[in-house]
């Protein structure tokens, strides 16, 4: 099988638990370390499946690397090579399709619900996981949905938490979180957590009830990774 090329962005934004569940599962994955100087691959030929994940940085920065990720993803979007987006993977995802990323309403930070979107798709996706349930976000931009993608959770402030399009997930939160992820991010980022709001956690508050909180986060990630990691074997 070849390997799933994992896209990070940021040292302490790494797969998390994703790379739990693929080591649970042997499947072989390939970490491309963008922060660390990192060639993005020309082709997607090399792998079973792409997956990008967060940033403190806009897609819509001018950067060379992200200019060469969005034609990556075009090129594995064309070649129907599974793509999985965390945040701004999911933005990059998005925006390479078509979509637009612009700044949300608000900043969503900390622990914070969504609800699934009527309809068969997200039904098909999202399985047995309730109406509504607690993720992870640290976000301040949000996506439009690009052609033929399917709209699968909304928040309150957030239209677009996450869509798919076929062998495609794209998603506005994050569900890749373990605990010390969540610790080390809150004291990283801690200046952007000075304006305390709604939807906006103190770096204190994300810390309660955390084990608890991730293990109920990591039992959403295993019906979203589950339901997508089927598409590397087809």
């Amino acid at each position: 099988m070849k390997p799933l090329y994992i896209f990070r962005h940021v040292a302490c934004e790494g797969p998390g638990y994703l790379a739990d569940v693929l080591m649970g599962r042997d499947i072989p994955h390939r970490l491309i370390c963008i922060d660390q100087g990192a060639a993005v691959p020309e082709s997607p030929d090399g792998a079973s499946g792409l997956v990008f994940m967060g940033g403190s940085m806009s897609v819509n920065d001018p950067l060379t690397w992200i200019e060469e990720e969005l034609a990556l993803i075009r090129r594995a979007a064309k070649a129907g090579v599974p793509m999985l987006g965390h945040c701004l993977g999911g933005q990059l995802i998005s925006k390479a399709l078509g979509g637009t990323v612009m700044a949300n309403a608000v900043k969503e930070i900390g622990w914070l619900p969504v609800a699934r979107v009527p309809g068969p798709e997200a039904d098909a996706l999202l399985g047995e996981l309730p109406e509504r349930f607690d993720v992870y976000h640290w976000h301040g931009e949000t996506f439009s949905l690009p052609e033929g993608a399917v709209p699968l959770l909304r928040s309150e402030h957030c239209e677009r938490q996450a869509w798919a399009r076929g062998n495609i997930l794209a998603l506005q939160c994050h569900v890749e979180m373990k605990a010390d992820m969540v610790r080390e991010w809150a004291a990283l980022y801690r200046d952007q957590l000075e304006a305390v709001a709604p939807t906006v956690q103190s770096a204190e508050a994300m810390q309660e009830r955390l084990s608890e909180r991730v293990v109920d986060l990591q039992r959403v990630a295993d019906v979203l990774y589950g339901r997508w990691l089927v598409y590397l074997t087809r």
